[in-house]
């Protein structure tokens, strides 16, 4: 790995944080684990001040817990956590589409269409870094429609933990999502905010059961919880 995998500062730590995430939840950094600061600067070639920050991101997250003279530790990841996660990120998620639904203009619903146009497609030619990146880009185009940032900051801050890159991956999940998607395309072109709320929820609550089977069956879950 080299430091072309890396955006200039303050991006780079941010992009640490994303690599060392996709590590825990694809089972690179099991529970219990140390993630060394000085080792990791010297795997991926940066100076030892944005790896520091992000291992304090991910303290501050919960996935990680500082331990004196030894390094980061990585905690369990529990289906409790991801269920929990689910469950709020489907609150916050439902209002935004809500207020979407009021908010939107058509050419703006024609462009998010057009984005799960090209989702279905990544999906069909199994590109799933594609895939990932059009479907970040089809709820944030929702969230910000709401014209709500605090809501939209917090669903943000949910989102790295319930990790994107993994859900291409789930086996199943590409076809549901596809078909929820279409159904708050429906509910926003309709301008109705209740049915967009739970056509959005819905989504949400049901993308917790196939990624918490996902990660046990990858052994990256704790299962005395």
């Amino acid at each position: 790995m080299s430091t072309a995998e890396f955006g200039p500062r303050p991006q780079m730590a941010a992009d640490v944080a994303r690599l060392i995430r996709r590590r825990i939840f694809t089972g690179g950094y099991p529970a219990g684990s140390y993630i060394r600061l000085d080792q990791l600067a010297a795997e991926l070639g940066i100076s030892v001040t944005p790896v520091r920050e992000a291992l304090f991101r991910l303290a501050a997250e919960g996935l990680l817990t500082q331990r004196p003279h030894r390094g980061f530790q990585v905690l369990p990841v529990t289906g409790r956590d991801i269920a929990d996660v689910a469950d709020v990120q489907a609150y916050i998620g439902g209002e935004l589409a809500s207020r979407a639904a009021e908010l939107m203009t058509d050419d703006e619903i024609d462009r998010l269409s057009k984005v799960q146009d090209r989702l279905e497609q990544s999906y069909l030619a199994d590109d799933p870094d594609r895939a990932v990146a059009l479907n970040h880009e089809f709820h944030r185009d929702i969230n910000r429609a709401a014209k709500s940032p605090k809501l939209a900051q917090l669903m943000s801050q949910t989102t790295r933990y319930a990790l994107e890159s993994v859900y291409p991956t789930v086996g199943g999940w590409p076809e549901q999502s596809n078909h929820d998607h279409r159904r708050v395309l429906a509910a926003l072109r309709a301008r109705d905010p209740e049915a967009a709320r739970v056509a959005m929820r819905e989504h949400l609550c049901a993308a917790a059961e196939p990624l918490i089977e996902h990660l046990r069956r990858i052994r990256v879950l704790d299962d005395e919880e």
